[in-house]
Order: structure tokens, then C-alpha cells, then sequence
């Protein structure tokens, strides 16, 4: 669940010449896009685990989304304050900036976390993964409001194979029913335009300031205003080893080193080609769903997942 605008961050280099220690740039590019397919696999396993514990170990919804926002929120920022030793609630101490971090906190950061759980709960890991990486249309057809201008023909074309990609992979190709239930379609498609807020809206704040700290405060303050609803002390659903090892990989590898791989990518190659290669996160969670959880596919749905990534990766390399 990639956050990508950091691109205009202060702290990050860019990474097409040798390093300090005179490494070659071409070693240096290999490491940003294991960074980055590291980073990516990780959040695509996070949403299959996430499905195990949601679906075979009844974990309430909000008691997740609640309980990982406030624990990665709260590493995140002291991985931030170990990182750049300087003062973390910076962002709180003007107006605008306090405002638009509260905001992307509840709509952005918690709105996402809400939604792309929800749509796994009520459907699967990839299904859920897939429908959030519409993402990239919803952008499009913003700006095209914004702007009041029509999107050139290859943006168009993109948002029109993104289109194909969900009928097919929410109907298995048929004009009479859906492949999936009506509340993971509306959660999934929801958690898109809750992504797009998310990818979107904290740009300002993020070139002012740095990623993990926005994120982290992003994290920390939805989880806290979350609080009433999500209610971490009454916890519901099994616990086992299994349920108590997914949980830890969702916190840990699926969120935290997630994000730091993603963001440490950023420092050898371009943003534009960290986004492209995040795209391997629901192929990720494909390929986890079918061997981990045994979710079976029909060619719908892989023609469908494929048309919607194709569509992704043409947006985002424009």
C-alpha cells in the first residue's frame, strides 16, 4: 500500500551516479529496485494475512486497521526521529499544516487502511489489492474535473482498460451477475478513491517535511481518533501462534519495513520507476493468495488483474 509522492522529499538523492564509496551506478539501480520489489511483496503479503486473520480467525475489522495504525504509526516516527534527529511535531505547531495532517490522517491514512481491509474481508487479498490500484483512474478523472480538460487519448485509453479490467475481474466476463459480494465491490472501490486522497493530498506536507514522518503522524492520529470504534482493549476473534505471527507480520514487515524499503529505493532510482515496480504488489498477492490461502482464478480474472495493471503502469510512467 505504496505511498507515492514522495518523490519531492528534501532528504531523498537521486541515483543515476555513484555513491560515495565510488560503487557504480548500475550496482547502485539494482539495489533501488530490490528495495522497491522488497517493499511491494511485503505489502502484498500483508493483505493475505490480513485475510487469514479477518476471515479464519475472526478479527474484527476496525480492531485491526485500529491496533496497526497506532503500533506502525508510533515505530515509524521513532524510526524517524532516530533517523533525522529533529522535531517531530513540527507539523502540528502551524495552522494549515496541523489541519492538513488531521485530514490525512482520518480520509487518507485511515480511510485507506479501513476500506482495503474491509474489501479483503468480504472478498480476498488480491481481489481487494487489484480494486485499490484503480487508484491511478480515479486521479485521472480528478484532474480532468479540476482542469476542466479533457485527459489526452492515452490516459483515456488507460482508464477505459482499467474499466475492462474490473468488470472482468468483478463478473468473470458474464453481463448477469457478480463474481464477487456488492460490500467487497463498494469497499473496493471505495478504498481507490480513498487511495487516490491518500497519494494526492499530502504532497505540500511531504515536501516540506519527510515521508515517514507524515506517514507515521498519519498513522499515529487516525489510530487515535479511531480509538472509540476500533476499542483495542476488547478484542474479539482466536488467537493462536498463527493468528499472532500474521499479526506481527503486518505490523512489522507488511507496514513498517515495507515503507522503508519503498522509501530507501527512492534514493537510487527515480520515483517513477519505484511506482511501476510497486505494481508487484498485487501480483504478489496473486501469487501469495493462490499458494497460501489455495484462491482459485478464473482467465476473467487474470485477464481482468492484467488489464488493470497494464492501465497502472502506462498512468504512472506518464
Amino acid at each position: 500500500m505504496s505511498l507515492t509522492s514522495p518523490s519531492s522529499s528534501k532528504s531523498l538523492d537521486r541515483s543515476n551516479h555513484a555513491d560515495h564509496a565510488g560503487r557504480p551506478a548500475a550496482g547502485m539501480r539494482r539495489r533501488g529496485i530490490l528495495l522497491a520489489l522488497t517493499g511491494a511483496v511485503l505489502w502484498g503479503g500483508s493483505g493475505v494475512a490480513g485475510q487469514y486473520i479477518l476471515q479464519d480467525c475472526a478479527f474484527a475489522t476496525e480492531w485491526l486497521v485500529g491496533v496497526r495504525m497506532l503500533i506502525s504509526g508510533a515505530l515509524l516516527l521513532l524510526i524517524d526521529l532516530a533517523v533525522y534527529r529533529q522535531d517531530i511535531f513540527a507539523v502540528f505547531r502551524g495552522r494549515r499544516d496541523r489541519l492538513e495532517t488531521i485530514a490525512f490522517a482520518i480520509f487518507g491514512m485511515l480511510g485507506v487502511q479501513y476500506t482495503y481491509f474491509a474489501a479483503i474481508k468480504f472478498s480476498n487479498a488480491a481481489t481487494g489489492t487489484i480494486l485499490q490500484y484503480l487508484m491511478p483512474v480515479v486521479i485521472v478523472g480528478w484532474t480532468t474535473l479540476r482542469t476542466r480538460r479533457m485527459p489526452p487519448f492515452g490516459e483515456l485509453a488507460c482508464v477505459a482498460l482499467a474499466v475492462l479490467g474490473t468488470f472482468l475481474l468483478v463478473t468473470h466476463g458474464s453481463l448477469t451477475s457478480l463474481a464477487i459480494s456488492p460490500p467487497a465491490l463498494f469497499w473496493g472501490l471505495l478504498c481507490a478513491f480513498a487511495a487516490a486522497f491518500y497519494t494526492v493530498q499530502p504532497k505540500r506536507l511531504i515536501c516540506k517535511y519527510r515521508p515517514t514522518l507524515i506517514v507515521g503522524w498519519g498513522m499515529l492520529v487516525g489510530g487515535l481518533l479511531f480509538l472509540p470504534i476500533s476499542k483495542p482493549w476488547a478484542f474479539t476473534g482466536i488467537w493462536n501462534t498463527a493468528a499472532a505471527l500474521d499479526f506481527a507480520y503486518i505490523i512489522l514487515f507488511g507496514t513498517v519495513i515495507a515503507f522503508v524499503c519503498y522509501l530507501g529505493s527512492l534514493q537510487y532510482i527515480q520515483p517513477a520507476e519505484t511506482s511501476i515496480l510497486g505494481s508487484a504488489e498485487p501480483l504478489s498477492s496473486i501469487l501469495l493468495s493462490i499458494a497460501l490461502l489455495h484462491i482459485t482464478f478464473t482467465p476473467a480474472d487474470l485477464l481482468g488483474a492484467i488489464s488493470i495493471l497494464a492501465a497502472v503502469i502506462l498512468l504512472t510512467r506518464k
